[in-house]
């Protein structure tokens, strides 16, 4: 599959976003869920979103243009939930605008969220997920890191979560139904 890539632009708010006429798709997840290393991954690009160690590092809403063969869409890099090293009232001005965006942006055909198959029980994703589906979006839940379960343990996790797509960016299992899932929804 050829595939092109490339940033966009970056926004602080809603009223700074590009309108590049393309469907949407939003990643989101908790700091450091992997979802930098999952767009590198999606792309087939080392580093076209950075990705750090330390939670909390996008910031800004990141707007990426993808190609897969002749489907095109803006891949939306939201910042994640949850902890992050940053003051209290950086934290809480954050979400504003993240709730602000994800309530108002229409043109996001998907949202993509990432969980720590690790931790996928977590009181935070949870949440998350209900106020996306509450939205009347399309939620697509992706598990990451699957490379650091054993086996039986992440047979498990399928089982109990049979329209999600279980990831691990290290072996590349899972990009490729990743990408014929967005490629279903644009």
């Amino acid at each position: 599959m050829r595939i092109e890539a490339k940033f966009v632009k970056s926004a602080s708010q809603l009223s700074e976003v590009p309108e590049l006429g393309i469907p949407e798709i939003a990643i989101m997840g908790r700091s450091n869920v992997g979802k930098s290393s999952t767009i590198n991954s999606l792309t087939n690009r080392k580093s076209l979103a950075k990705s750090s160690n330390t939670p909390g590092k996008t910031k800004l809403i990141n707007y990426f243009q993808i190609s897969f063969e002749k489907d095109s869409f803006a891949l939306v890099d939201l910042p994640g939930v949850g902890y992050a090293k940053v003051s209290k009232s950086q934290k809480i001005e954050w979400e504003r605008k993240l709730g602000e965006f994800i309530q108002k942006r229409e043109e996001i055909s998907l949202f993509i969220y990432l969980i720590d198959s690790r931790h996928p029980n977590l009181e935070i994703d949870a949440g998350v997920l209900a106020y996306l589906e509450s939205l009347d979006k399309k939620v697509l839940a992706v598990y990451t890191k699957t490379d650091k379960l054993k086996k039986n343990e992440l047979n498990r996790l399928k089982m109990k979560n049979q329209n999600s797509i279980f990831l691990s960016n290290l072996k590349r299992d899972g990009i490729s139904e990743l990408r014929e899932r967005i490629l279903n929804e644009i």
